[in-house]
């Protein structure tokens, strides 16, 4: 077996083919798009990599056939925020071999510690938490847009290399015609009967309040928790002008109390559902490909990306009347596809948004999880702080 390191536009092309030609026999596998991996490693697209490190390895076997492909790399943001110094290691697949697992994993780790890491955590990205994080363990269905799909033996050659459970992340699912519990369906009459409240789904056509009214929200249920910074107006803004090409405002809520924002529920369609005609491309071909299928309703599952409510009105019943009312404006309007509802994933460190959404009948439909290697063995080693 020989690596051989990522260095041009060629082995940055076959970095890409490694994963397509492991699960070309898969039926549940949807090629992720070019763009959207080779961005992570583009200094004009991953603003880490102004002070980040990151190197990519191809794995051969007999006659020069690619078996396996990873990424390490260093995100300075975030590797002094333990411990211990925290690389990550990524974008890793191989054929069911440990020796050929451990050489990758090994080099991995080799690199990290000669720029004074102690541990490495993966597979992660090099990048925000909502892409590409975890190894799949259990619910190998069709992946969601750049969350990770694998084969089940990844967990035992991560494992038998020394890996440890970090978190479990999990994917929760309903259908929109599924009843919330008795319970919650109460507190949301009484909520819906209190004409204090109010509840709206988005209108593009006064996208800047909505904004706002995202990040006041945020910054009241996000900003205290420890290490998160309030949400500036230009993130706000940023994040809103990423999601406007895809968002479609009938399933993006919020709720008002005297006209003040005390909660939202963001969701998009599940672009994988439209991006698996396109091979992993979006070229103008591959845009007339997702515009023609978005146009016949070929997407049929919502995406919820983020989920909150102020502390003062959490408890109350505002988060199940919420969901009650974009559940009406979904099933009863026959133009809207969609039937079923996943959830971006919840850290098993995060009980009390994992009992939110089971209140509101969500089940656990996928479970990814995030492992920790630390260099010195002997070391404890300690699982992700809950979040109380």
């Amino acid at each position: 077996m020989k690596l051989i390191e990522v260095n041009t536009p060629e082995l940055a092309q076959e970095f890409l083919m490694v994963q397509v030609r492991m699960y070309k026999k898969d039926p549940n596998y949807i090629r992720p798009l070019d763009k959207d991996v080779n961005n992570v490693f583009d200094p004009k697209k991953n603003k880490l990599l102004r002070d980040g490190e990151v190197i990519r390895w191809i794995l051969q076997g007999d006659k020069g056939k690619s078996i396996g492909r990873v990424a390490a790399f260093i995100n300075k943001k975030t590797s002094n925020a333990n411990e211990q110094p925290t690389g990550g290691m990524g974008f890793f697949d191989c054929i069911d071999d440990q020796a050929a697992a451990n050489m990758l994993l090994d080099a991995c780790r080799e690199w990290l510690k000669e720029r004074g890491m102690e541990a490495m955590d993966g597979p992660i990205n090099f990048g925000e938490r909502d892409k590409w994080w975890g190894v799949l363990l259990d619910g190998f269905y069709e992946p969601t847009y750049c969350m990770p799909y694998n084969y089940p033996y990844y967990q035992q050659l991560l494992e038998n290399y020394g890996f440890q459970l970090y978190f479990k992340q999990y994917t929760y699912y309903r259908t929109v015609h599924d009843p919330i519990p008795p319970k919650y369906e109460e507190k949301a009459k009484r909520v819906l009967a209190d004409k204090d409240y109010h509840f709206q789904h988005l209108n593009k056509k006064n996208l800047p309040k909505y904004t706002n009214d995202f990040r006041e929200v945020y910054n009241k249920g996000w900003a205290k928790h420890e290490g998160v910074k309030p949400m500036t107006e230009a993130q706000a803004a940023a994040i809103m002008k990423q999601l406007k090409p895809i968002l479609d405002e009938r399933i993006m809520w919020f709720a008002y109390y005297k006209e003040e924002p005390v909660g939202f529920f963001i969701a998009i369609p599940e672009l994988n559902q439209l991006f698996k005609y396109n091979n992993g491309k979006l070229n103008l071909w591959g845009k007339l490909k997702f515009l023609f299928n978005r146009w016949r309703g070929a997407c049929k599952t919502m995406y919820g990306i983020v989920f909150g409510i102020t502390p003062e009105h959490q408890s109350k019943g505002v988060e199940a009347a919420m969901i009650v009312s974009a559940g009406e404006l979904v099933i009863n309007n026959p133009s809207i596809p969609y039937h079923d509802l996943q959830m971006n994933w919840i850290g098993d460190f995060n009980p009390k948004m994992m009992n939110l959404v089971e209140q509101l009948g969500s089940r656990i439909y996928k479970t990814h999880a995030t492992y920790r290697y630390l260099f010195d063995r002997t070391k404890e080693f300690k699982r992700a702080k809950i979040i109380k």
